[in-house]
């Protein structure tokens, strides 16, 4: 027995042994094995290739790209600007506020998607965007430059071209296209019908240009009620720069007067987007860029008065104010964060000395006055007086003006008390719409007073009106190629869901009251402008 109790034991003591060895193995194998897939999560952001979303400039100028210098005076940042694609590229799935309410979120979800076909493409493919204009005389062309002229600081009749740093070379413009600047080429484009043509890549180029040539001036525009700075470049372009004063989902407080609100930097750039779809073509190309306030403003202006307003805020940011009618103090400052800010920059149009523009008072004017309406608020027959009123009363004056009226119910601007014409072209030419800052302010009412001089005067451009059922259809549905086209500004998102949303519901108001028009009147409601009459003279 005691002999056989030793033999038991030797064998437990062996298979112990073995199964000791054994649980031990498999142990070191899983602790391997979690060690590397511990190895591999972690790694795996990094093998991945960063993608445009996760680009940590897309949404926000994050403060921590800049050194964090007090004074603020030595900050170079150069901000990673995402390269614009063309507008005629693919389509791209645009990216949605982060504020968005969750039902926001679920109604555009249903209606984004992921589409394989560009929708913008797809619009601009349709009959209605390649209809021709009239043939084209010398007449009709706003600019011609002289064979062999030489082009200097002095020619451009403007101060502000000129940098007391940087130099820029003279240049022996001649008749080759391809050798002009684009800015050039979007001056020498421009004609009595149109700012720029549809299919114009040039207006591409420009907008690149906007956004990665470098600043060599920054002076303050004199004039209006808010800040607003003339840029240059060192191939004499210029742009006119607004800054960021309002975060996308801050809404205009329903208390606020028309003429108390903010001018909106992104405003102006859906608006040059929505100018362009509705195939209006009369605001100057305009695009966002993030600016670095000390190393392309402060350190480089030759403007006194702007450099005085400069200052270093108590949370360590570069901000300043600049000097105009009402909305340029400390209370009001513009501040980076703490060097970087968003701004929207337009392309001027051609100098006044050689393209003199005529300013013509809306007959829809408000009246700007806290206790006073306007005539046409309280006339329900106002129109009748404006169509007896030159220059309305011939050719398409009156129906341009309900353009830009329609723009502006779909932006709900209601500050429009002007527009611009060149002089050139008389009273027979298309009206510019420019400053459109104060648009989307407020997605969650539709103003409909803005769309009095429709309403009142039951008229309508033929092809604004097709044009008008074309956005309403699902297959160009007006949000979602605004969306796709605003998706290639660097800036993007320019505008909140809520606000492209609105688009579709403005839309289908304005439809419903041409409509209603045409029930009430029988005939004259829509002006036949798709084939213009012949001009005086021909």
């Amino acid at each position: 027995m005691t002999a056989s109790r030793a033999f038991f034991r030797l064998r437990l003591l062996l298979l112990q042994n073995v199964l000791h060895r054994k649980i031990k193995t498999l142990l070191l194998a899983l602790l391997s094995l979690s060690f590397f897939l511990h190895t591999f999560v972690m790694l795996s952001p990094l093998m991945k290739p960063l993608e445009r979303s996760d680009c940590p400039e897309r949404n926000t100028l994050r403060p921590a790209q800049v050194p964090s210098d007090p004074t603020g005076r030595r900050g170079q940042v150069s901000p990673h600007l995402r390269v614009l694609q063309d507008f005629s590229g693919s389509s791209n799935k645009s990216s949605m506020d982060a504020s968005n309410t969750k039902q926001d979120i679920l109604k555009a979800g249903s209606r984004q998607g992921q589409p394989t076909v560009s929708k913008m493409a797809a619009l601009f493919r349709h009959p209605l965007y390649n209809t021709a204009l009239p043939e084209l005389t010398d007449d009709d062309w706003l600019l011609r430059l002289k064979s062999g002229a030489m082009f200097n600081e002095k020619d451009s009749n403007s101060q502000e071209w000129v940098s007391d740093e940087h130099g820029f070379d003279l240049i022996k413009w001649n008749r080759s296209v391809e050798s002009h600047p684009p800015w050039l080429r979007f001056h020498l484009g421009i004609n009595r019908y149109e700012l720029y043509s549809r299919h114009d890549s040039n207006v591409d180029i420009l907008l690149k240009q906007l956004v990665t040539h470098k600043i060599v001036s920054a002076v303050q525009k004199p004039g209006g009620t808010q800040l607003k700075l003339v840029m240059s470049f060192p191939n004499y372009g210029q742009a006119l720069f607004k800054p960021m004063k309002q975060t996308r989902d801050q809404e205009t407080p329903a208390d606020f007067f028309y003429f108390s609100d903010f001018e909106r930097h992104n405003s102006e750039i859906a608006a040059f987007h929505l100018d362009r779809i509705l195939d209006f073509r009369r605001i100057p190309p305009t695009v966002g860029r993030p600016i670095n306030i000390t190393s392309e403003i402060w350190d480089i202006t030759s403007d006194r008065k702007l450099a005085r307003t400069f200052y270093i805020s108590p949370a360590n940011n570069v901000c300043f104010y600049g000097e105009c009618s009402y909305y340029c103090s400390t209370e009001h400052a513009i501040c980076g964060r703490p060097h970087l800010l968003e701004a929207s920059l337009a392309a001027f149009l051609p100098d006044l000395s050689i393209a003199k523009r005529r300013s013509w008072r809306s007959p829809w004017r408000r009246s700007y006055n806290k206790h006073k309406k306007a005539e046409w608020e309280t006339n329900p027959d106002y129109c009748a007086t404006v169509k007896n009123m030159p220059p309305y009363n011939k050719g398409t004056r009156l129906v341009d003006l309900i353009d830009l009226t329609i723009l502006d119910f779909l932006m709900g601007n209601l500050d429009r008390h002007h527009y611009e014409t060149f002089e050139r072209f008389g009273n027979e030419t298309f009206l510019i719409h420019l400053d459109n800052g104060r648009g989307f302010g407020r997605h969650s009412h539709d103003e409909l007073s803005i769309l009095a001089p429709l309403r009142q005067c039951c008229r309508i451009k033929r092809s604004t009106y097709h044009r008008l059922r074309l956005l309403s259809q699902e297959e160009y549905w007006l949000s979602d190629v605004l969306r796709e086209s605003l998706s290639r500004d660097p800036l993007t998102p320019v505008l909140s869901e809520p606000h492209l949303l609105a688009l579709d519901r403005r839309l289908k108001i304005i439809l419903q009251m041409i409509s209603g028009c045409m029930k009430a009147h029988s005939r004259g409601v829509v002006y036949d402008d798709l084939t213009p009459p012949r001009r005086s003279g021909q």
